[in-house]
């Protein structure tokens, strides 16, 4: 069923045009910022399309901003998706996402040339997808384009959802041209390469890791009520200090993990919001957001108890009030073996070990793996730094990754997962 559709990349071509795309959003730092629906994402996207229609594909975007680049060799039969996103962090890195979406276009457009040539006899046509707001900076939550696509999230909740300057989703597409028209296709199986975010692969010196399972993942939305005052004329003992107690509760968060295991929790506050933020008022209120991450479901349970019990503690040493709301609360996902064996395959028709790996970050193969068999792939992160300006794959381990899911989509388009079901929410 394999055939070389490796052969028929361009190592040269694809350098090129992954390289292109930093120029939009580009920082002083040499990372990117082009937050989702933002001017410089706008760009990028408008670059993606014309490239995408001179490789010979057909471009359409969804209501939620979601662009297809499609290849239609048996009309009616479902699409392969392949592919990833194309917005950033704010100050991040230039892989995240991006190489995935044209890792994906230069793959389709080998294997559109093994169709063409009569090497390849397809059962289904293939989707090179760039997802809209992978990374939930500027609008949440993240995966926001996979998720509303695979049915997880209400499309109108969603594009009525704002940004920090009170921005809708709906405003913002509108205003970079993506707000677009229903697609109705089938799926038939979805494909995505990634950065690993992480150092197993490289202290492993192993160029592939194939994705089994994703961690479970919830986030708490606080909110840290007290008192505004003057803080030249409000006595100490005589403040109800949200700020304060706020930070107390940021290294709660931290220290919950060293009570419990460092290697299979983790969490983090990355938003915090101070209001009114002046320099000589007692801060009224802090909004944050909690992110917990481990290996299994019970774990997360365990860590969001013991942080509740700290926050309500350092709510009476400090006479203020502490709200927590559960809030995108994603649990483990588990892809179908015969994905990852798929993925073991292809690697090693490429000549490469790989290695079988959990993911703790998020990503849209998790989320279009609870309806369609998804496979996900990872090359070495340098340092396992990643959303930052200074991530780095080199360019020899993003050429193998390109020629790996190569033949994973040729494969699929072939029916090799066909009778697979989602894998999906364990």
């Amino acid at each position: 069923m394999t055939t070389n559709t490796a052969a028929a990349i361009s190592p040269e071509e694809f350098l090129a045009d992954f390289h292109h795309t930093t120029l939009y959003g580009k920082t002083e730092a040499n990372g990117i910022d082009r937050q989702a629906a933002t001017a410089e994402h706008g760009q990028v996207r408008d670059w993606f399309q014309a490239r995408a229609e001179e490789l010979g594909f057909d471009v359409s975007t969804d209501p939620i901003g979601n662009i297809f680049a499609t290849k239609t060799w048996t009309p009616g039969k479902p699409y392969v998706l392949v592919g990833s996103h194309l917005d950033s962090q704010p100050l991040g890195g230039r892989f995240d996402g991006t190489y995935g979406v044209i890792a994906g276009l230069h793959a389709a457009a080998a294997l559109n040339s093994q169709v063409k040539e009569g090497v390849v006899e397809p059962q289904f046509n293939i989707a090179v997808v760039d997802w809209f707001n992978e990374e939930g900076s500027r609008f949440t939550p993240s995966l926001m384009g996979s998720s509303v696509f695979a049915g997880l999230q209400d499309l109108e909740t969603t594009l009525d959802s704002t940004d920090p300057e009170g921005i809708t989703v709906r405003e913002a597409l509108k205003s970079t041209g993506r707000l677009g028209e229903p697609i109705d296709f089938e799926i038939a199986g979805n494909v995505e390469v990634h950065i690993e975010q992480g150092r197993r692969l490289e202290r492993a010196g192993v160029p592939i890791g194939v994705v089994e399972r994703s961690w479970f993942t919830q986030k708490l939305l606080v909110t840290v009520i007290g008192e505004q005052s003057h803080t030249g004329a409000t006595l100490l003992a005589d403040r109800r200090d949200a700020l304060i107690a706020a930070s107390k509760a940021v290294i709660a968060v931290e220290e919950t993990v060293y009570e419990m295991d460092p290697e299979t929790v983790v969490t983090s506050v990355g938003t915090f919001n101070v209001e009114p933020n002046s320099p000589i008022v007692v801060p009224r209120q802090v909004d944050m957001v909690v992110d917990i991450r481990a290996d299994q479901d019970d774990d997360v349970a365990k860590a969001r108890a013991i942080i509740l019990e700290k926050f309500a503690a350092i709510a009476q040493e400090r006479n203020v009030e502490i709200r927590a709301d559960d809030y995108d609360v994603r649990p483990v996902s588990r892809f179908p073996e015969e994905s990852v064996e798929l993925a073991h395959k292809a690697a090693r028709d490429e000549g490469h070990e790989s290695m079988t790996l959990s993911t703790l970050a998020g990503h849209d193969a998790v989320a279009m793996n609870r309806v369609t068999p998804a496979v996900l792939i990872f090359v070495p992160s340098e340092n396992g730094i990643s959303h930052s300006e200074r991530e780095f794959t080199r360019d020899e381990d993003l050429v193998e990754g390109v020629k790996v899911i190569a033949g994973i989509i040729t494969r699929l388009v072939q029916g090799e997962l066909k009778d697979v079901s989602p894998g999906g929410a364990q």
